[in-house]
């Protein structure tokens, strides 16, 4: 199956010189949901918006299920439902007209069937003849994306598409991401909150100052990239660590009451049985151990911090 996106040696310089990107090559697989990591200021926005057709790339190729979003923007323009950052909806209008608007926007007939299904899988329904500015911030989101997919893209973008959501509109906002997803259409989101990339992502893509510095598998990065760390809790406090112990990754907490290993999953040999026999003949007992594993946040900013 060819991708939903794929992008080619694509630069952008704005007419000020500034360089927002830089030789960006990126597939979109069809049917994943991509996450697109980076500081503010790396590129994200820039990049959804070149992909889009909002902005005009200085050079490379973009193509939109196969149809190249300069030469043959039409087709590629139709295929993609953008939710912007920003909370753009008309005041004054209906959650249904202001939907069945965007749908018309793009030489769609009018489709009442199509509109309400949107409105319902959003839970959206109920509210349809009201206005949007009666609505709550996690509401009005949810419009953006029915408008979003008024006219039945293949493709969503997401940029921030939980900013300024509680917690609970969060988690709830997720499960329509995913239904979205197992509804055939392909998902691609930028995000501040790397739990939700962690939650919800197939693939992870890095972008820092305006170049991709890794494109891979979730499960796969966080085994590659990721970190375990054992806690040991001990029966009575140290001082110092002892000399026989100086070659293992250990480190003592400020209060002498642990020990912390951290260890490599992809190693062979952790080094954790021979740490603890040097411990026993240390004389060193502890009374708890618990291990933690890194997180998508922790692998992402070792990663921008590697390649300032």
């Amino acid at each position: 199956m060819p991708p939903a996106i794929s992008v080619t040696d694509l630069s952008k310089t704005y007419a000020s010189g500034f360089q927002a990107l830089t030789g960006i090559n990126l597939e979109v697989k069809a049917g994943e949901i991509f996450a697109l990591l980076g500081p503010n200021g790396a590129g994200k926005t820039t990049l959804i918006s070149v992909i889009c057709g909002l902005v005009n790339p200085t050079s490379g190729v973009v193509l939109v299920d196969g149809h190249d979003n300069i030469r043959d923007y039409r087709a590629a323009r139709a295929r993609i439902g953008l939710v912007p950052q920003e909370l753009t909806n008309e005041a004054f209008e209906t959650v249904w007209n202001s939907v069945s608007f965007s749908r018309g926007l793009f030489g769609k007939a009018p489709d009442p069937a199509h509109i309400e299904r949107v409105l319902r899988s959003l839970a959206l329904w109920e509210k349809r003849n009201n206005r949007l500015i009666t609505l709550s911030g996690g509401m009005k989101r949810r419009v953006l994306i029915a408008k979003a997919l008024s006219h039945e893209p293949t493709i969503l973008f997401l940029d921030e598409p939980t900013a300024g959501v509680d917690v609970e509109l969060r988690r709830e906002m997720w499960e329509v991401v995913r239904g979205l997803r197992e509804s055939g259409v392909t998902i691609i989101l930028t995000t501040h909150y790397i739990e939700e990339a962690e939650e919800m992502a197939d693939r992870i893509g890095v972008i820092q100052r305006g170049e991709i510095i890794l494109v891979e598998n979730k499960q796969t990065l966080m085994q590659s990239l990721g970190r375990k760390q054992l806690t040991l809790e001990l029966l009575e406090p140290l001082v110092s660590l002892p000399n026989a112990l100086s070659d293992y990754p250990l480190t003592l907490s400020d209060d002498g009451q642990a020990l912390v290993y951290r260890y490599d999953t992809q190693q062979e040999h952790t080094g954790i049985t021979g740490m603890l026999e040097e411990l026993r003949k240390a004389g060193i007992q502890f009374k708890d151990l618990h291990t933690e594993q890194s997180s998508l946040e922790d692998i992402f900013v070792n990663l921008v911090r590697e390649n300032p």
